[in-house]
């Protein structure tokens, strides 16, 4: 019963790789618990049952308070009031409401996280988590609030409330009490017993769902930002040595050899790419793409390497040990270790957009042979000069938001957790300087279509030619001034149909 089929994803011990995750989330596969997992979650909520009886010492946020209030003890009977108030205390959440595959993915890596039986939950919560998300109960989470240190403790919050039918959730494109909505399902809202509050709000599950998302939006991206350079390559007349073999192996670093490789395979039978150039050099933003695109690809796998070991751990605290008779109270849920990994990813993909805004000034610079701004009457008509405005504007927004949020510490609760990761705001200003990389991009291909009309599409490589065939299908060669936003848009819509 491990592993999992078409229809249906089995949670267990096995490796939960990152192309799975994705895999999930765009095919909408159904999540069900292995027999394995089933097992563990159970013996741990029972090897705790029975430690809580005979234990003779405090267990920190099972039998105490929380935070610098660790040194109060709880008695027996309001231990369920505990956890219920832990959860209603903590959703401080405030900002913008998390978009849904985010939230999706929250659900899918916090019911992973839980599953290898090392954090004492009922098996009924986790299977309430499971229900949530197969019938797409998304619970409304807010961007804002987490230090990414003790977990994402204010989301996780938010993302636990409707368990207990408190706080609000999506369902079928509405926004509703998710008390109403566990009353239609026929679902009574689950008593937490000891430690599950601190279970479900203790974690990284809201950082490395952002992390996790950005990873897989960042993928298609890096593989876009050649496709796009080599159509801009070919509109500027570009030489394609520096796309050859030999010049990049021997400097040996993978993602450079990678990104030369794509190039001369996207390139291949191009009459463009292979016809006497008058010029002897390209400018750095069309001959170092091999280094610049590589250095972020580079980053990228690391990044990659990091949240996926991330996911597929407990980063609760405490953390259960039931063959060991173990309750370790440690540091597990700090966001380090993936909130320095995810400034990095945001560096390396401001990168990409900084690079390709610079192709896009060249393309719209009167040279080689192209008309100022694109256009065969320019001065009548602007063109292209203003796309290249908008693109410089989101690049500068993303530079400034590549000051590494992991380098920042403010002491919370009295001192006891003295120093936080800020791994949530890493992980949620990924998203954004992606989604603006995403933009650039967009603006890049609108102006790298539009020359090589100038250049000659035909002459071009079959792979760009037939790829701009495509793109014409939904966004025109511009004659004459126009509102360009909607063609913008559309290529933006491209790019994420691509």
């Amino acid at each position: 019963m491990d592993g999992h089929h078409q229809d249906c994803h089995y949670i267990s011990s096995e490796l939960l790789t990152i192309e799975r995750v994705g895999e999930i989330l765009d095919k909408k596969i159904k999540l069900a618990l292995s027999e394995d997992a089933e097992r563990r979650v159970s013996q741990c909520r029972e090897f705790l049952d029975k430690k809580m009886e005979t234990a003779e010492e405090p267990i920190y946020g099972i039998t105490t308070g929380f935070g610098s209030l660790c040194n109060i003890s709880i008695s027996s009977d309001q231990l369920s009031q505990l956890q219920k108030n832990l959860v209603m205390s903590h959703s401080c959440g405030v900002g913008e409401e998390v978009c849904d595959d985010v939230v999706r993915l929250m659900l899918l890596l916090k019911i992973q996280s839980l599953s290898y039986g090392n954090s004492g939950v009922q098996l009924a919560t986790v299977r309430r988590l499971i229900d949530f998300y197969n019938e797409d109960i998304l619970p409304v989470v807010y961007c804002q609030g987490s230090l990414g240190a003790s977990g994402d403790l204010a989301p996780l919050a938010h993302l636990s409330l409707p368990l207990l039918g408190l706080g609000e959730v999506r369902y079928k494109g509405e926004k509703r009490a998710a008390a109403d909505v566990l009353k239609q399902m026929g679902w009574e809202p689950m008593t937490l017993q000891s430690k599950e509050g601190l279970a479900l709000l203790n974690g990284t599950q809201f950082m490395s769902a952002h992390g996790v998302y950005a990873l897989l939006k960042s993928a298609r991206l890096l593989r876009l930002a050649d496709k796009i350079g080599a159509m801009s390559l070919e509109a500027f007349d570009g030489r394609p040595e520096p796309f050859g073999r030999e010049v990049n192996e021997v400097r040996n670093h993978a993602g450079q050899i990678k990104t030369a490789e794509a190039f001369r395979n996207l390139l291949k039978g191009s009459k463009l790419s292979c016809r006497k150039k008058e010029h002897v050099q390209d400018p750095y933003s069309f001959r170092c793409i091999p280094q610049v695109h590589g250095a972020a690809k580079d980053t990228f796998h690391f990044v990659w390497e990091r949240l996926q070991e991330e996911i597929n751990a407990p980063t609760d605290n405490p953390t259960i040990f039931p063959d060991e008779d173990l309750i370790v109270s440690a540091g597990n849920f700090h966001g380090e270790p993936i909130a320095l990994p995810m400034d990095f990813l945001a560096v390396a993909m401001s990168e990409i957009s900084n690079i390709s805004e610079r192709r896009i000034y060249r393309l719209i610079s009167g040279v080689r042979g192209l008309p100022s701004f694109l256009v065969a009457t320019p001065g009548l008509n602007s063109g292209f000069m203003i796309p290249q405005y908008a693109a410089a504007s989101i690049v500068s927004q993303s530079k400034g938001l590549c000051w590494p949020n992991s380098v920042d510490s403010i002491p919370s609760s009295q001192g006891q957790e003295d120093h936080v990761s800020m791994g949530a705001n890493s992980a949620t200003k990924l998203l954004r300087v992606i989604d603006n990389t995403e933009r650039v991009l967009a603006i890049e291909l609108f102006n790298a279509a539009q020359a090589l009309e100038f250049r000659g599409v035909e002459e071009s490589s079959p792979v760009i030619s037939k790829w701009h065939k495509e793109y014409r299908q939904v966004v025109p060669f511009i004659e004459n001034d126009c509102v360009m936003h909607p063609w913008i848009d559309a290529s933006v819509e491209f790019l994420r149909q691509n």
